[in-house]
Order: C-alpha cells, then sequence, then structure tokens
C-alpha cells in the first residue's frame, strides 16, 4: 500500500518506485522513453552526469564485450558488459533459476550460479555459466565440508561453466557466513548443493582450502589447472584495505593471478542478514572498486586482472559510471529480478515471496512462467546495453572502454562540481612498487603481508620501511 498508493516516484529503499519501474518496462520491451524533462533535481549533492560531445555518435551496438583470460588460459571468455550476479539455486527457486539462464542464452551473456552450487537449474538452458564456489564448497565438497577436486573437476568439465569464482566475501553480509536451516533443504538442494537432506546446511566465515594470500593464489592455479584451462577469479567485498594490497604482494611473490576480481559493494546482496552487517559493514562499490583499481594499477598488474563491479545496477548510467571509475564489465542480481518480476516486498528469506522467485514453495512457483519470464531477462539486458551505448555516443566516444574518470561529474554540494578523478584519487602505474610512501596506502602497504591477511604491526612495517630505505 504504501510503495505503490503513498510513495513518490523516487521513494522506496533499497530501489525506488521509478528504479524498478524503468526495469519492468526494459523487462516486458516496452517505451522507457521519458517526457518533460528530467525530474531529478540537478542542483541537489550526489547529482551525476557525463557532458556530451557536439560530434556525438550515433552508436547503437547491443554487444559490448571484454576479453577474460586472454593470454593466461587455454579457454578465455568474452563476457558482456552487464551480466546476472551470484543467486544460488535455494536461495532462489528453480523457475527463477531457470528463467535467468533462459535470459542469458537468449542474450549472450553468463548467469553466476551463486554459492549454493551448479544444479541442473542452470544447465537447463545452455546459458554462460560462472560457478562460484563459496566457502561451503557447494557442489564439489568431501562429506565432511571441504574441497573435493574430483567433483570440482567434473563440474567444471560442463561446456555451460565458463568462468570459476571464489567468493571470499559478499556486499549482502561481509565476514558473515550463512546458515540456510534443516527444514529448507529439500532432497533436490541437497544434491545441487552435496548435502544432506533436511540437515542444516553450514557456509563458515571464511574458507578451509586456503589461509594465507599466497594459498590463495596458488588455489587459483590449482583450480585453473582442473578447469582444463577456464579464467578463474574472486569476488569479494572489500573490507581492510591492506588485505587487498597483501592480495597483490601474492600475486608478485607466486607470478600467479587472478583472471577477474569482482568488487561487490555493501549497498548490493540479495542474502539476508544481520542488520548491523548489512547497515554497516562493508565498503560500498565505489570506493572499494577505486581500491581495488589502484592496487592493481600501483602494483603494474592492472592489464593482467580484469575488474567486474556489482552492487544496485539497473541503468546504463550506473554501468557507465562503474566503467569510468575502472570497471571493465558489471552484473547484476536485484535488476534481474525485477525483470522476473520482483516486486520488492521484502520477503526473501521468509519462503513466502508471492512472484515465486525467492521461494521453494511449489504453489507460490506455480505462476512464474519460465518461457514468459526468460525472454524478459533477455529484453532488460538487451534494452539496457543499449541505453549504454547511447550514452557512450552522446559523449563522442566509439566504446565504454573509452570512459575515464574525467568523464564523470559529481556534485558535491549546490556550488561545487567535481570530476571523479578530483573525487577519486587514482594511482599511477607501479608506484605503490616505486614510492608507497608518497601515495596515500603508504601505510597499509607496509602493514600488507603476502604470507598473511594479519597486518603487520606498524612498528614492524616501519623498520621495514627504515631497512628498505637504507
Amino acid at each position: 500500500m504504501r510503495e505503490y498508493l503513498l510513495d513518490g516516484d523516487h521513494q522506496g529503499r533499497p530501489f525506488s518506485h521509478r528504479a524498478r519501474a524503468l526495469v519492468y518496462k526494459r523487462a516486458k520491451d516496452l517505451e522507457s522513453a521519458q517526457p518533460f524533462g528530467t525530474d531529478l533535481d540537478v542542483y541537489s549533492s550526489g547529482y551525476e552526469w557525463i557532458n556530451h560531445a557536439v560530434m556525438a555518435r550515433q552508436d547503437e551496438v547491443e554487444d559490448h564485450r571484454v576479453a577474460v583470460g586472454e593470454g593466461g588460459c587455454r579457454k578465455p571468455y568474452s563476457a558482456s558488459l552487464l551480466n546476472i550476479s551470484a543467486m544460488s539455486f535455494g536461495a532462489l527457486s528453480g523457475r527463477a533459476i531457470e528463467a535467468l539462464n533462459l535470459g542469458a542464452k537468449l542474450g549472450g551473456f553468463y548467469h553466476d550460479t551463486g554459492e549454493g552450487g551448479l544444479s541442473r537449474y542452470h544447465l537447463a538452458h545452455g546459458g554462460d555459466v560462472v560457478w562460484e564456489l563459496g566457502t561451503g564448497y557447494f557442489g564439489c565438497r568431501t562429506p565432511e565440508g571441504g574441497f573435493d577436486r574430483a567433483r570440482f573437476r567434473d563440474g567444471a568439465a560442463h561446456d555451460q561453466v565458463k568462468m570459476i569464482e571464489i567468493k571470499l566475501s559478499q556486499g549482502a553480509k561481509p565476514g558473515h557466513g550463512g546458515l540456510l536451516p534443516g527444514a529448507k533443504v529439500s532432497p533436490e538442494i541437497a544434491a545441487a548443493r552435496g548435502v544432506e537432506a533436511w540437515a542444516d546446511c553450514l557456509s563458515p566465515a571464511h574458507h578451509s582450502a586456503f589461509g594465507t594470500p599466497v594459498g590463495l593464489m596458488e588455489w587459483i592455479a590449482e583450480l585453473r589447472e582442473l578447469s582444463g584451462g577456464k579464467p578463474v577469479g574472486f569476488k569479494l567485498c572489500v573490507g581492510h584495505t591492506w588485505e587487498v594490497l597483501a592480495l597483490v604482494k601474492a600475486m608478485l611473490k607466486t607470478g600467479i593471478a587472478p583472471d577477474f576480481i569482482v568488487v561487490d559493494g555493501a549497498e548490493g546482496g540479495t542474502g539476508a542478514a544481520p542488520a548491523e552487517l548489512s547497515n554497516h559493514v562493508g565498503t560500498p562499490l565505489r570506493e572499494g572498486l577505486v581500491t581495488v583499481v589502484n592496487a592493481l594499477a600501483g602494483t603494474g598488474l592492472r592489464r593482467r586482472v580484469r575488474i567486474a563491479a556489482a552492487g544496485k545496477i539497473t541503468t546504463g548510467h550506473m554501468l557507465a559510471a562503474n566503467l569510468a571509475l575502472g570497471a571493465d564489465w558489471c552484473n547484476a542480481a536485484r535488476a534481474f529480478m525485477f525483470a522476473l518480476g520482483c516486486v520488492q516486498t521484502k520477503r526473501c528469506h521468509t519462503g513466502t515471496c508471492p512472484t515465486g522467485i525467492a521461494t521453494q514453495d511449489k504453489w507460490r512457483q506455480w505462476g512464474l512462467d519460465v518461457a514468459d519470464k526468460g525472454p524478459r531477462v533477455h529484453h532488460f539486458h538487451r534494452n539496457t546495453m543499449l541505453a549504454l551505448s547511447q550514452y557512450v555516443g552522446a559523449a563522442g566516444l566509439e566504446s565504454p572502454a573509452e570512459l575515464r574518470p574525467h568523464h564523470l561529474r559529481v556534485r558535491v554540494n549546490e556550488n561545487l562540481v567535481l570530476h571523479a578523478d578530483e573525487l577519486y584519487r587514482f594511482l599511477a602505474p607501479g608506484c605503490l612498487l616505486d614510492a608507497p610512501q608518497e601515495t596515500p596506502y603508504g601505510d597499509w602497504w607496509a602493514m600488507a603481508d603476502a604470507d598473511s591477511f594479519a597486518p603487520r604491526r606498524l612498528e614492524t612495517a616501519a623498520r621495514s620501511r627504515a631497512q628498505l630505505s637504507a
């Protein structure tokens, strides 16, 4: 009642009525042009835009893509600039997963499995799949809950599995594991996850397959080999800056780097979590994205590792803004749920979703028609990519890959507007290796240790700096 009768177009959380209405229109392939000018307050803090070019381009290419793993993998992948972010079978219904995969197949983009395992619904329609490995190793776990190499090799051999993604943390609940109560672990979900039916299904807070940054890099190399040469990367919601720097130090030490990193924003996520973790833990997407971009650029690794951004993305502008800040592509979860018909009732964790998306109740799933919803997922993707192309063309650019921080303008207050490269500091290539103390990351760099996620003591770090200077 409040959302549909009382709230204004720009009210409602986490997505406004206007944001959802745009997704619904594009999913239904309806006209989404806006009459009578913008109803945004262009003088309010946070308003964003790009400047258009006098010689704008009429770019209406729908299928901009980026190569992942090229030069380092036997089976590199060409990814769309917009893909379906991680959502597990168990959190979502089988029909919802099927519809998402059908949309991915029709549109030529990928569908992330989430940490709940590679289910038959992910493989039902032939859409490209990224298999996410969480801390529970669902679908490739030993009876004790560890990582099973043989089961992983068998799952990764599927032609539809194009890349492997290790989940270190997620925006919905960073620093927190998960528990699927036994009452929800049906035989079908148990089979997909490799666990016992009707027993509590635990996702630990951290991995057991590795315990250090160097260990993670070595595991990435192992997974790449076990998968037959497919790209392997990891996803994280950025936490301590020294941990990110420890990861790049491990890349330098071992000579092993992930093919991609997915930066998940703290504002993103379909998973339910304690309010404190959802509201006040983890770094928002843009700050996290800039941190990862700087860590890779500052160590000379940026050209080797692709970066994806995930978190509350519904429009071409949001795609363009993240690409301008350094992302190579973007992932979205809730936007694709809206394309399926989600109405933001926020009952995802109760099993009473009225649209059949986030429930295992067969009766509630009955109204979700895969043949109807799959094309809507495709339409949303196609129309959003077309909007991105038009947006980029208006700036006079040939490709989204040409977007840079100076293209994005942000109003700080009524009288101050900054380019994104004035709002955020971007590091020059190699500067963390040459002169880390001349950057804002100097102390964190000294604290970072390739052999431990724990920070070095500041006194130890200071001594290390002194020794290096000497």
